[in-house]
C-alpha cells in the first residue's frame, strides 16, 4: 500500500513540476553561436517550429503560420523560431528558402541534432508552444491544414 502511494505522489509532483526548453547552442544562418536561452523566456511567448528544405508539410507549415505570423506578433506579442535541422550541405539551400518563400521570422539551425536530441523527437514538421517563462506547453508534429489555427488557439489560451 505504501508502495503504491509513494508511486501516485511521485507521478503527481512531476505532472506539476515546469517543462523547460532546453538551453543548447545552435547557429544563425550566417553562421554565429546562439544559445536557445537567447530567444525563450523572455517573457514572450515563442513558438519553436522545427524543419527542414527537404520536408515539404514542413514548409507547407510554416508558409501558413507566416500568412497569420503579422497579426499574432500584434494580438499577442509572440516569437517564432523555425529551426532547420538540415545537415551542411542542405543548410546552403536554406537563406534562399527563406528568400522565396518571404518568411518574415527568425531562422535558426541545428545542425548537429543536439537540440533535437535534447527534445527527443523524430519527426518534423515539429511545433512547440512555450509560455512566458520559456516553458513547453503544448507539442505537436505533422502538419495538416488548419494546424495552425489550432496553435493560434493554444496561444491565445496563455494570453488570458
Amino acid at each position: 500500500m505504501y508502495l503504491i502511494f509513494s508511486l501516485i505522489l511521485a507521478l503527481s509532483s512531476f505532472s506539476a513540476t515546469s517543462n523547460p526548453f532546453p538551453s543548447v547552442n545552435i547557429k544563425t544562418i550566417d553562421g554565429k553561436t546562439v544559445n536557445t536561452k537567447d530567444y525563450t523566456g523572455k517573457g514572450k511567448i515563442t513558438v519553436v517550429s522545427f524543419w527542414a528544405t527537404w520536408c515539404t508539410p514542413c514548409k507547407r507549415e510554416l508558409d501558413a503560420i507566416n500568412e497569420l505570423y503579422p497579426e499574432w506578433k500584434q494580438k499577442y506579442d509572440i516569437e517564432l523560431l523555425a529551426i532547420t535541422i538540415d545537415d551542411a550541405r542542405g543548410l546552403t539551400k536554406v537563406p534562399a528558402t527563406i528568400k522565396s518563400k518571404g518568411w518574415e521570422f527568425t531562422v535558426l539551425a541545428d545542425t548537429k541534432q543536439e537540440l533535437q536530441q535534447a527534445l527527443n523527437f523524430q519527426t518534423i514538421p515539429q511545433t512547440f508552444l512555450l509560455n512566458e517563462k520559456g516553458e513547453i506547453v503544448y507539442s505537436h508534429n505533422g502538419y495538416s491544414p488548419g494546424d495552425e489555427l489550432k496553435l493560434e488557439s493554444k496561444i491565445k489560451s496563455l494570453k488570458k
